[in-house]
């Protein structure tokens, strides 16, 4: 336990298991853990369910004054749920519906806004892990430790085939790997705040560890940055 709060930024490509790793140092910190991706597909799963128009500017604008978003702890699996309007919707977001329509609604300017003015409340005490695509860069870019995390998009693709097989068993490694493709695309190259590596942060690729390794390699950066913090 670190007798230093420091925030932690975690960025990086679709599928590279930033949200494992985060969770993983929240619990060994003692941190409070903010899955930022997760804010972004529950405002896709309102504009899904509500027929928003992305293009239409006032609906998008209505739409957002309508969304409350919070974050509770799920004892049974050691981490936090998203909570849509009181909706817990933590399952719900991660089907391929959501997922992909996600980097269409996130690149919206309103919505970034939105979501990165709740983001930055959740870390003004510090003591914060927080991964997403813009974290170091934008939303937190004080962050005493960024963390870029990569890996080969083959290897990202079999990852998350065997995540979404458990509760999708239609799904296949074409129809993850089309939409990864689009959806680095469309982070890397989106108007409002992008998908960068900030230039200040340690880059993770775990095309070749596994998450304990990629676990010990993360803390002993916590464990440095702290060191020099004082």
């Amino acid at each position: 336990m670190p007798d230093k709060n420091i925030i932690i930024a975690l960025d990086g490509w679709s599928g590279c298991g930033k949200s494992t790793l985060a969770k993983a140092m929240a619990k060994a910190l003692g941190y409070v853990f903010v899955d930022s991706g997760a804010m972004y597909r529950a405002i896709t799963l309102y504009f899904i369910r509500n027929q928003v128009d992305v293009a239409d500017h006032i609906a998008v604008e209505k739409a957002l004054a309508s969304i409350q978003l919070q974050f509770i702890f799920n004892p049974a699996k050691g981490s936090s749920d998203i909570l849509l309007n009181g909706e817990n919707v933590e399952v719900l977001i991660r089907e391929m519906e959501v997922a992909s329509r996600v980097s269409e609604v996130a690149a919206i300017a309103r919505v970034r806004q939105f979501a990165v003015q709740q983001q930055q409340r959740l870390g003004e005490k510090k003591g914060i892990v927080m991964d997403g695509r813009d974290i170091g860069t934008v939303v937190f870019p004080q962050a005493e430790l960024k963390i870029f995390m990569t890996a080969d998009k083959e290897i990202r693709v079999q990852r998350r085939l065997k995540e979404l097989k458990e509760t999708n068993a239609a799904i296949t490694a074409d129809l993850i790997r089309e939409n990864l493709e689009q959806r680095d695309y469309l982070d890397a190259n989106r108007a409002e705040s992008p998908l960068r590596q900030a230039r200040d942060a340690r880059v993770l690729d775990n095309s070749t560890l596994n998450p304990e390794q990629q676990f010990t390699l993360a803390m002993g950066w916590v464990r440095e940055v702290i060191g020099q913090a004082h």
